[in-house]
């Protein structure tokens, strides 16, 4: 059913489900908020980036094994160096070469290839979101991004592959069924070096009868917990130790490159616990790598797990407590769907209650950053300013501070401490918007007729384009969702 025009309901689509309006925008959806959103959803290749330069992930760790190789050269040569005696010859022509004067500038050190891949990566998913008619699937894929959370803190190997990750295993699969989007999640070399499975061994596997390190549950407990059932879900620590037990094995290629292209996933056959599991009560029999697809693909049909996403998918889009009515639609959807999230996320737009719920949420500091440069109409050429934005605002990209991702709720981003950062951070991106017109005009593009008056009037008196710029910025009308 379409809302007809309505201001308000517009204003909904691009705050409440999108990334914010650019000029133009509130009239286009106008007419159709409902529509607008089914739109952007059902448009070909919604949500994916083309590689254009980006580089896949084996190819990525192919140059941070090939930069590991070289330090640990460069170390041994190192210490080489510090043990050996100095020969004569070089001793005597030291002390002659140390006065002698440098010429011209030095030569500026190349970027770090991670820095370079990081960089290329944030660039190309700070343009989409400016680049989207609403935002609404850039929303999903940070949603999803966060719900499979990996942390670049963990290292370089992480640092390497977010960005791949995200547009290799969660940007493609955001509309269709959540089975694949969590096989893809699950079997990325990102998120498998985040949980360590790249080191869990089946102790009656043939490596695991030679090695002591065996079983490691990170992987498995965080696909209950957090990515399937939650937390409540049914599942025991028995569970998890039976699925460890389904998923060892699922690593990657090493540098060496005897196993595969370096870099890619790979199963480990000598790794895999041998013989059946019972996971949740079934048994699952199946040899190799087959045992743990068929164990996900249970996993993302049961019950538990519709719930588990369409409460968060409700409480990300709607309310901290999210309305049990939507909940129940959107778990009766996913089950009847088979966990087609496009189905899903259709059903959400046509829940009024979607609409008509008051907007109690708060933007993050990621959805602030991009509807502020959507609203300002920044042009950006270089990602440093939105990745310095997100670091001060505590939110660096692809940074959680563990596997459950950022927090989703409105007590963790306004507090008084956060709303002092933002108020900073609106203060920063005032004076560097010269060229985007009057203050009023950014406000009717941002909330049209639906900006109240009290911010109306504050824009009119503030003592400078700059305040008036960061009082529209931090407004309520631009703050909420």
């Amino acid at each position: 059913m379409a809302v007809g025009p309505d201001p308000f309901a517009a204003m909904t689509a691009f705050n409440r489900f999108g990334l914010g309006a650019r000029p133009g925008d509130l009239a286009a959806a106008a007419g159709d908020p409902r529509g607008f959103l089914l739109e952007e959803l059902h448009a070909p290749g919604s949500g994916r980036i083309e590689p254009g330069d980006l580089i896949a992930s084996p190819q990525a760790l192919q140059m941070f094994f090939a930069d590991q190789q070289q330090q640990r050269i460069a170390r041994e040569a190192a210490a080489m160096a510090a043990v050996a005696p100095m020969p004569a010859a070089n001793a005597m022509a030291e002390p002659a070469m140390a006065g002698k004067p440098v010429e011209g500038k030095p030569k500026p050190a190349e970027p770090p290839a991670e820095q370079k891949i990081f960089r290329a990566e944030a660039m190309a998913r700070f343009k989409a979101q400016l680049d989207a008619s609403c935002g609404f699937v850039e929303r999903l894929v940070a949603f999803w991004s966060n719900h499979f959370a990996v942390s670049v803190a963990k290292g370089q190997f992480i640092r390497v592959t977010a960005g791949a990750f995200e547009r290799e295993a969660i940007r493609p699969h955001v509309l269709g069924k959540f089975s694949q989007l969590l096989i893809a999640a699950e079997s990325h070399p990102a998120m498998i070096f985040f949980l360590d499975n790249q080191r869990s061994i089946g102790p009656g596997s043939r490596a695991g009868r030679f090695d002591a390190k065996g079983l490691n549950e990170n992987l498995a407990r965080e696909i209950l917990e957090l990515h399937t059932l939650g937390v409540g879900g049914g599942y025991s620590q028995e569970d998890v130790t039976a699925l460890a037990r389904i998923i060892t094995g699922w690593s990657f290629a090493e540098a060496g490159g005897e196993t595969g292209e370096p870099g890619s996933f790979f199963f480990k056959t000598n790794w895999h616990e041998p013989g059946a599991q019972t996971l949740l009560g079934k048994t699952y029999a199946q040899e190799g790598r087959a045992q743990g697809d068929a164990a996900l693909l249970d996993l993302a049909r049961r019950p538990a797990t519709a719930r588990h996403v369409a409460s968060k998918l409700a409480r990300h889009f709607i309310a901290d407590d999210p309305p049990a009515d939507v909940v129940d639609a959107l778990t009766k959807t996913f089950l009847d769907s088979d966990g087609d999230l496009g189905v899903v996320c259709a059903a959400l737009i046509a829940h009024d209650r979607a609409w008509s719920a008051p907007a109690t949420k708060i933007r993050t500091p990621s959805e602030f950053v991009a509807a502020a440069m959507r609203a300002t109409g920044f042009a950006l050429s270089e990602p440093g300013q939105a990745l310095g934005l997100l670091n001060a605002l505590g939110m660096p990209l692809w940074q959680p501070a563990g596997p459950n991702g950022y927090p989703d709720t409105v007590a963790a981003w306004a507090s008084p401490e956060q709303m002092k950062l933002r108020l900073d951070a609106s203060w920063q991106m005032a004076q560097r918007a010269r060229d985007v017109g009057s203050p009023l005009s950014v406000l009717d593009t941002a909330s049209g007729l639906a900006a109240s008056r009290e911010t109306r009037e504050a824009l009119q008196h503030a003592e400078s384009r700059q305040q008036a710029l960061a009082l529209l910025l931090m407004s309520p009308e631009f703050q909420r969702r």
